[in-house]
């Protein structure tokens, strides 16, 4: 073991050798109590410092994707969905989510600008169907880093809480690509920043990152 670097006089005596006494004279127990302490404190520093850095998730396959997050926690994906991440407020009920799902295209001749805002008809027709508290906003036209996309703005209740919606239908730049996702963003009014209205989510708050950050292809 290489020796001490010594110290002079005058800087004496260090934290060590005031306290080496008392660790020695302690008993088991309250030595077994300071080392899990020790240990208590140094996880939980770790946890903070994940909780502080970006968390990120990489998808393969036929459409591969990724986005980085912070904030959000990862839950079990919807039936037939990639992946979701979402978070809670005080109440226990829903605050954010950031979910995303495959999304196919039928066949089809023209161009993938006139495709897509058909193929948002149909699914917003779907989703009006399935849900009765579901109400449209908007849509049109977006991007996600550059890429051409198409946002579906609406309202919903889950779970007794009024969302925001928004759905960001994004496929690869590429001559009659059929396969992309479906990025279902959801924000409740009580939001930090505040939300209200569909167009505002994902604009700022913890959904701004994973939406910013998000590439395919």
């Amino acid at each position: 073991m290489p020796a001490a670097v010594p110290i002079k006089p005058q800087y004496g005596p260090t934290l060590g050798q005031l306290l080496s006494p008392r660790w020695r004279a302690a008993s088991p127990r309250v030595r077994a109590a300071v080392i899990a302490g020790i240990g208590g404190l140094a996880i939980l520093a770790l946890l903070a410092v994940l909780t502080f850095e970006n968390a990120h998730y990489s998808h393969g396959g036929s459409v591969p994707f990724s986005f980085s997050y912070r904030g959000l926690y990862r839950v079990p994906a919807d039936p037939g969905g990639y992946v979701k991440v979402a978070s809670r407020g005080a109440d226990g009920r829903p605050q954010d989510s950031f979910a995303v799902e495959p999304l196919r295209l039928p066949p089809y001749s023209g161009g993938l600008s006139g495709e897509v805002p058909l193929y948002a008809s149909r699914l917003i027709e779907g989703l009006s169907r399935s849900d009765p508290e579901f109400m449209l906003r908007g849509e049109g036209k977006t991007r996600v880093n550059g890429v051409p996309a198409y946002n579906i703005l609406y309202t919903e209740v889950l779970e007794g809480q009024l969302l925001y919606g928004r759905n960001v239908l994004l496929l690869p730049e590429r001559q009659g690509a059929r396969e992309g996702v479906q990025i279902v963003m959801l924000s409740s009014p009580s939001a930090r920043p505040r939300v209200r209205m569909a167009s505002e989510v994902a604009s700022a708050g913890v959904l701004s990152r994973p939406l910013k950050s998000f590439t395919i292809g």
